[in-house]
């Protein structure tokens, strides 16, 4: 997916900012989404960081059902989309969309021109029937690690396997350095392209090569894993909507 049709698609000229909110239960995320929406944001994602994949689900299933127009992205934790595909299928043919589906390893590697395995999740893709738009992580925080010089070569590659090129600074929390961003920006070319670790209200507007916004610890209270303070979610909110890219231009 290229830049513009990115930002088309959220009517957002600037950075599309989706906090992704760390799941206890329904009534922990309802809290968090509604907070979110109050504030403007473009979508949210949602991620099983302290439980596996089946008492996750039905919780996706009840966010769907409470908020049916909610741009709801989703992360299994430590799952490609190998795994991850069939059960968007499953869940998309029962009538619960997810709008995206967010892997931190998309298994791109930029050590041979076989991509094997993303050649392969890209199948299972196609034959789950499932319909949304696919971040996938590369070079990502917590997965194998990637020279810096092929950084650039690692976003070519990626691009062309994924709706949206997915990176991160080394780990949760942690800024991401320009020059990586800068590297991945050249080798996606015009490609969506996102970044899910180290936004705050302070540097967001370094981040101007970046299309989409994937924010936690950024934005989330003091000392708290699991909800976002509304007041830096404002100030982000705030900045980033003064960060028009002119891609009509």
């Amino acid at each position: 997916m290229n830049r513009k049709q990115f930002h088309t698609l959220f009517a957002c000229p600037g950075p599309v900012v989706t906090p992704v909110i760390h799941v206890v239960d329904f009534e922990q995320v309802d809290r968090n989404v509604r907070l979110a929406r109050s504030e403007g944001v473009h979508g949210i994602f949602l991620i099983n960081h302290d439980f596996g994949i089946p008492p996750f689900l039905p919780i996706i299933r009840a966010v769907r059902k409470a908020f049916p127009d909610l741009w709801l992205g989703v992360n299994f934790l430590a799952v490609t989309g190998a795994d991850a595909f069939p059960i968007l299928g499953e869940l998309e043919s029962d009538g619960c969309r997810v709008d995206a589906y967010w892997a931190d390893d998309a298994r791109i590697d930029e050590r041979t021109a076989l991509q094997n395995e993303a050649q392969e999740i890209a199948g299972t893709r196609r034959n789950s029937g499932w319909s949304g738009l696919y971040f996938g992580g590369t070079a990502f925080k917590k997965q194998r690690p990637v020279d810096p010089a092929d950084y650039e070569k690692s976003a070519q590659i990626a691009a062309g396997f994924m709706d949206v090129v997915t990176t991160s600074g080394i780990a949760t929390g942690h800024e991401a350095d320009l020059s990586k961003i800068a590297d991945f920006r050249r080798g996606a070319g015009d490609h969506a392209l996102a970044l899910a670790s180290g936004i705050t209200p302070e540097n967001v507007d370094r981040y101007k090569d970046v299309d989409c916004l994937l924010v936690a610890t950024g934005i989330n209270r003091e000392g708290d894993f699991y909800n976002i303070d509304a007041a830096r979610l404002a100030k982000l909110m705030r900045r980033t909507e003064e960060m028009e890219y002119g891609l009509d231009d």
